[in-house]
């Protein structure tokens, strides 16, 4: 290779890699090898990796936290429980609702470009979580749901976007 080439720009990984990243880190944070605080007024976030081709996240959420709505635009994501759970509500396509579950401590998901969710927890214990965007989040939209004007479920209606910078906590989870 001539010196004078460019080297081309790193893969982003797959969705299962972007998953297998998140149960790395989430070892690492079982491990002790990452702060977690718990801060009981505002989701606590802490930027654990950020490069051209990926950003994890450690975030906790204390009781009743919660990320509204929302896509991560162009990026593939995944998500690691850590300890606690989380319950995400998601937009099915095609089914006019949000389907919910419950991801338990140990449990993992990905999910790729268009995905629509809201995170949140319930539970009286904290939680805390490992999430991975490939590539780095740059966008990312919210949505409201509305009824459908026959009356078969709801529609899904964007009510902002938002640009993110990179390493930016907005809009995370």
């Amino acid at each position: 290779m001539s010196p004078h080439a460019l080297a081309a720009p790193p893969a982003s990984p797959a969705l299962p890699e972007l998953t297998a990243l998140t149960r790395r880190y989430a070892d690492e944070v079982r491990a002790g090898r990452h702060r977690v605080v718990v801060d009981p007024a505002q989701r606590w976030y802490s930027l654990l990796r950020s490069d051209d081709t990926v950003d994890v996240w450690l975030i906790t959420w204390a009781t009743e936290q919660f990320a509204e709505l929302h896509d991560h635009g162009r990026s593939l994501g995944a998500l690691s429980i850590v300890r606690g759970a989380l319950t995400e509500d998601r937009w099915v396509p095609g089914s006019h609702a949000l389907a919910g579950r419950r991801i338990t401590a140990g449990r993992s998901v990905g999910f790729g470009r268009g995905y629509v969710h809201e995170v949140s927890n319930p539970e009286a214990q904290a939680a805390v979580s490992v999430h991975a965007y490939s590539p780095p989040l740059t966008e990312m939209s919210y949505y409201a749901l509305e009824p459908r004007s026959d009356g078969a479920g709801s529609a899904l209606r964007r009510t902002r976007t938002a640009t993110t910078a990179p390493g930016s906590s907005e809009g995370v989870g």
